[in-house]
């Protein structure tokens, strides 16, 4: 991967008129590395599901990476997970980036029917469920007796070709010290990342990566920002170094801009 991105924030907004197609293959064309979408299922507005959506956007591009900011892991199976992500960046050719959160709303779990976990639960839920899609990714009868999640002799076939990264959504000091042990990237929303709060965030990483022995630089950051700039037309070819303006004032009024790279970038 590259060691600096730029990502654009693909609503995942059901409302008539919105294109998330449309707006994936305008932000390929404008040189976008990857779209990432959100996950709140329970709303009264009207709304894609972010895996069914990310996974029509993919089967309508050709380059662009399609990840998810982020799943809420409490709301799907992780086993399940991993399935469903081997099996998309494989059709998509290699295109996945795997976002995972422990899941920020709780009022959305109580409206499902959903057990509401506690501030641990959330943490220690993603660390197995790292470990989980990890362990069906890489072995056979995979077994793994977790607090919150388990498996038993579990096979995902085919094996993904090659390594699917996997990025969190987290804030608090103990996720981010998961981050920086066993994540590949950091994807915070913008609200819960503020510039001010991101020295000390990233901070926390690196310490949790140089506890078990990584480099902190094996962790690409990512950083959001709400941007309404540029004067490119997005029907128009836009030069490379006009991207990261996100020229899309004709486009949309406002956009989430994402900027990802590796420490020393």
């Amino acid at each position: 991967m590259p060691d600096l991105l730029f990502g654009l924030d693909l609503p995942a907004s059901a409302e008539s008129g919105r294109d998330p197609v449309g707006e994936a293959q305008r932000a390929e064309a404008l040189g976008f590395d990857f779209v990432s979408t959100s996950d709140h299922p329970s709303g009264s507005s009207p709304t894609n599901e972010t895996w069914t959506m990310l996974s029509w956007v993919a089967a309508k591009t050709s380059r662009i990476r399609v990840a998810t900011r982020v799943l809420g892991v409490p709301y799907r199976p992780p086993a399940m997970v991993a399935k469903m992500a081997e099996t998309l960046d494989r059709l998509s050719g290699g295109r996945l980036i795997l976002g995972l959160g422990g899941g920020y709303s709780d009022e959305e779990f109580r409206a499902f029917g959903l057990t509401v976990p506690t501030p641990r639960e959330k943490v220690d839920g993603l660390a197995e469920a790292i470990q989980i899609t990890r362990g069906l990714w890489s072995q056979p009868r995979f077994t793994f007796s977790g607090r919150l999640y388990q498996t038993a002799a579990a096979d995902v076939e085919p094996k993904p070709a090659h390594h699917i990264p996997i990025w969190l959504g987290t804030f608090g000091d103990r996720a981010l010290t998961l981050t920086g042990r066993l994540a590949d990237g950091w994807i915070p929303s913008l609200g819960m990342a503020p510039p001010e709060r991101i020295p000390a965030m990233r901070a926390r990483i690196h310490a949790g990566a140089r506890a078990v022995g990584r480099p902190p630089e094996a962790i690409t950051r990512q950083t959001s920002r709400s941007s309404a700039v540029g004067s490119c037309d997005i029907s128009r070819a836009c030069t490379r170094s006009t991207r990261s303006t996100a020229a899309l004032s004709s486009w949309v009024a406002a956009t989430s801009l994402t900027t990802g790279g590796t420490p020393r970038r």
